[in-house]
């Protein structure tokens, strides 16, 4: 063993390295840095590289030791950043290329100007652990705290963005992982992020304590989630079906080029009445469920589209369909929003939701003031935003939790607290991202929705992905991407409220408190005794 308790090969291995890469100065020092934060994005879907997490954040800390100024640890964090921010959504430019000749000069700002503006976040947890001086392992327990912040601060500001978080890695599509995921039903995502990012901070401090600290803190997660996944009904468990329901869940796979340029709009409809209306391959459906937009008929006053639609929804059930809603107010413009209708036999609109969460720039243009120049893509015109979270009754289902696209991303709010539904729907074109990485992301950010909740989820898109989650976040039915055609499953029943939908980030809250106490142990140390200790952790 050597001084530091690491194997000999280990130590070997890991001090030209962190000797090496704190070194480094300029553009190789930033370009290493960038270089990291892909590495570190290849770990979330749908690649899930893991093991580079333990070369990415060791090596972005030895970096950090290495920063002299302040200039210097804001723009590492940066670059890493830029790095992780670009290989994580490239995909959004692809939204633009659905009319190339209209928005062909926002693709730059899509592809680059928002990984900068995201990677502010890292360059200020870099800059914040550099000014407190952090090091060993003060350095690991303070910037995956200060990551914390970050991804906390991330998903609020400006309407939050929450794409991406660290968690996410373990949201596999085999299922190997599902035991990691149930630490969400306690913490929410922010914790599942705050204990993966801790332990692959932990190796940076290259002793044999913090390689067990990390391997034991993974240990415990994966344990716990274990047991609860033990004591839970079998996935295909007919105890953990709704009875009496059976869902048919559409994917009519319409190219987005085609929907945006209005070419075929009976076709389509025709193709989700199609598809609907299929002979079962066992139960015979109770509910049919088309994506976001499903057609291009305002069906809140078309009434012959919308008797077309009532024609497939199934005796004492509906088509629940996402539709653009439009209001028409005398002597004003009219007023559109991102809507669901369930739709019942003979056309009746049973129940309405409204999106709440809009995209920026893709549903409306914020500051028009200012920004008024900038189209919104999805739409010439601003979307209006609905209420929030919404528990709807449809006949014959338990009460229902719509979620229009992205809202299923925010965590603790995709359910009404004051009237729990008894499942999600999201309902969603992912058609504007063709096939990339964006749909496998956002297939796997929403399953985590179902284990925070303890409820399940139904996702339908456009053209993939569509399928049933269990409130465990097991994937029980599936339809892959750009695949046409229908699934019909049965909707899992929903758990008791799980500790994360009745305290919120209250338990997160107490996880980071802990953490800061561990980092602030050697400040209120008594000064005689501590000098030493005091100067090992803040270098």
């Amino acid at each position: 063993m050597t001084p530091s308790g690491l194997p000999a090969f280990l130590d070997r291995l890991a001090t030209p390295i962190a000797a090496g890469s704190a070194g480094l100065a300029g553009w190789r020092r930033y370009g290493l840095a960038a270089l990291l934060g892909v590495a570190a994005a290849l770990a979330l879907p749908p690649f899930h590289v893991l093991p580079l997490l333990w070369v990415a954040f060791p090596v972005l800390l030895w970096q950090i030791e290495g920063c002299t100024a302040k200039r210097q640890a804001f723009a590492l964090g940066w670059c890493f950043g830029f790095g992780f921010f670009v290989a994580g959504l490239y995909w959004i430019a692809n939204a633009l290329t659905v009319d190339t000749a209209r928005f062909w000069w926002l693709m730059p700002l899509a592809a680059v100007g928002l990984p900068a503006l995201l990677a502010l976040f890292t360059a200020l947890t870099v800059l914040a652990v550099h000014l407190l001086r952090l090091r060993g392992l003060a350095l690991a327990l303070g910037f995956a705290l200060f990551w914390l912040v970050a991804e906390y601060l991330r998903g609020h500001i400006l309407t939050g963005f929450p794409w991406n978080l660290l968690g996410y890695v373990w949201a596999m599509p085999a299922g190997g992982a599902d035991a990691m995921l149930q630490l969400a039903a306690l913490t929410g995502i922010y914790g599942l992020s705050l204990v993966t990012v801790l332990a692959a901070c932990l190796p940076a401090v290259r002793s044999r304590g913090a390689m067990a600290a990390a391997v034991a803190l993974l240990l415990l997660v994966w344990g716990g989630g274990a047991v609860r996944l033990a004591g839970a009904p079998a996935a295909d468990d007919p105890a953990l079906r709704v009875e009496g329901v059976m869902l048919r869940l559409v994917q009519a796979n319409i190219p987005q080029r085609e929907k945006w340029a209005g070419l075929n709009p009976r076709g389509h409809l025709i193709r989700h009445l199609e598809l609907s209306a299929r002979p079962a391959p066992g139960a015979a459906p109770t509910h049919v469920l088309w994506p976001e937009t499903a057609v291009a008929y305002l069906l809140n006053e078309d009434i012959q589209a919308r008797a077309l639609v009532g024609r497939v929804a199934p005796d004492g059930g509906a088509v629940l369909t996402g539709a653009i809603r439009v209001e028409r107010p005398a002597g004003e413009r009219p007023r559109y929003w991102n809507s669901l209708h369930a739709i019942g036999p003979g056309g009746l609109v049973q129940a309405t939701y409204d999106k709440a969460h809009l995209v920026p720039f893709g549903e409306y243009v914020p500051l028009r003031q200012i920004f008024g120049f900038l189209p919104a893509v999805a739409t010439s015109l601003d979307f209006q935003r609905g209420p929030g979270p919404r528990s709807i009754q449809v006949p014959g289902l338990p009460p229902v939790s719509p979620l229009i696209c992205y809202e299923a991303i925010f965590p603790g709010a995709v359910a009404d607290p004051d009237n729990r539904p008894g499942w999600l729907l999201n309902v969603t074109n992912d058609g504007w991202y063709g096939y990339s990485t964006g749909p496998f992301q956002h297939f796997q950010i929403a399953r985590l929705r179902a284990v925070e909740e303890g409820l399940p989820l139904v996702r339908v898109a456009n053209t993939g992905i569509s399928g049933v989650v269990d409130p465990y976040g097991r994937v029980v039915a599936r339809l892959g991407l750009e695949e046409a055609g229908f699934l019909d499953a049965p909707l899992p029943v929903a758990l008791t409220p799980t500790p994360y939908a009745r305290w919120g980030d209250a338990p997160l809250a107490g996880l980071a408190l802990l953490l800061a106490a561990l980092l602030l142990a050697p400040l209120v140390a008594p000064l005689g005794r501590g000098n030493n200790r005091l100067r090992k952790t803040f270098h």
